[in-house]
């Protein structure tokens, strides 16, 4: 279970449904400053690092089965009390009974599956902050399908309000310092619309890194599409409205931004805006085995 800040991350949040929006962002000025950290708002959550937790060598079986499947403490107890529950092929009714790495237990006569963290992605549609909790709007989390609220996910870094596409959401956080981290140089994908055209000398400028008042971008790649007003842009960090920070600098404004793809891992194209889905083990690894050792 993570905390940010002593507030706990819960999936609990009423779900709020939008119908869909276009929302044209305000030009970003090169003065323009992050808010102020609250613990609340997907700022806050950006890069904070959670030290990778283990699992302990025994764990109780009532809690083994809360945190395998969709059942509370009190009716796993239940549960066992009932003779549901077995330990490596014997039923056992004690709920204190200390379950082992090695253990097999089975509910129902099914095998139960302890799995410490998931990682999952999200198709981020507009109008939802990157946050587990926001007083004033709707957030990622309440996008998240019931069956995850016992893991307890986070967003690994986070989009803003009005950008789309390609969001993370896990409860590993060494899994998020990875990602997150400036110092790791894992570079974001995403595609603009400007409101003019992109010009070559916009390439070198991209390029050569930015210096602004509160941060120094890193060198970043702009990519101009046949359509000069259309580019794709990679950034290694991920600081407040920086890709529309970096475009103003240049004289443009960003109409339209959604991350298509965050390392090697792309936005998969059949997802559908505000929906999710677990990462397979496959991409889960393509992630991984890019991490700096």
């Amino acid at each position: 279970m993570f905390f940010i800040n002593s507030i706990k991350a819960t999936n609990k949040s009423r779900v709020i449904i939008i119908s869909t929006i276009s929302i044209i962002s305000p030009p970003i000025k090169e003065s323009d400053e992050p808010p102020l950290n609250n613990p609340l708002s997907s700022d806050y959550i950006v890069s904070y690092y959670v030290e990778k937790s283990k699992k302990g060598d025994f764990m109780r079986l009532d809690k083994y089965i809360t945190e395998c499947a969709d059942y509370t403490r009190s009716e796993a107890k239940k549960l066992i009390k009932s003779g549901a529950a077995a330990v490596n092929g014997e039923i056992c009714k004690n709920a204190e009974t200390k379950i082992a790495d090695t253990d097999t237990v089975t509910l129902h006569g099914e095998s139960l599956i302890y799995r410490e963290y998931v990682y999952l992605m999200l198709n981020k549609p507009a109008g939802y902050v990157s946050a587990v909790r926001d007083k004033a709007y709707p957030t990622v989390a309440e996008l998240v399908p019931q069956e995850y609220a016992r893991f307890n996910v986070y967003p690994v870094g986070r989009l803003d309000i009005n950008t789309e596409g390609l969001l993370l959401l896990t409860n590993d956080g060494w899994f998020t310092h990875q990602l997150t981290s400036p110092n790791k140089n894992m570079y974001k994908r995403y595609f603009a619309r400007l409101d003019a055209p992109a010009e070559e000398s916009d390439i070198e400028a991209f390029a050569a890194g930015m210096e602004f008042k509160d941060f120094t971008a890193k060198p970043a790649r702009l990519e101009i599409t046949d359509n000069p007003s259309e580019v794709y842009i990679e950034i290694a960090e991920g600081k407040f409205h920086q890709v529309r920070r970096m475009c103003a600098r240049t004289g443009k404004n960003v109409l339209y931004l959604k991350r298509v793809a965050i390392g090697g891992l792309e936005l998969d194209p059949s997802l559908e805006s505000g929906k999710v889905r677990e990462l397979t083990a496959e991409e889960t690894e393509l992630l991984k085995k890019a991490f700096p050792n």
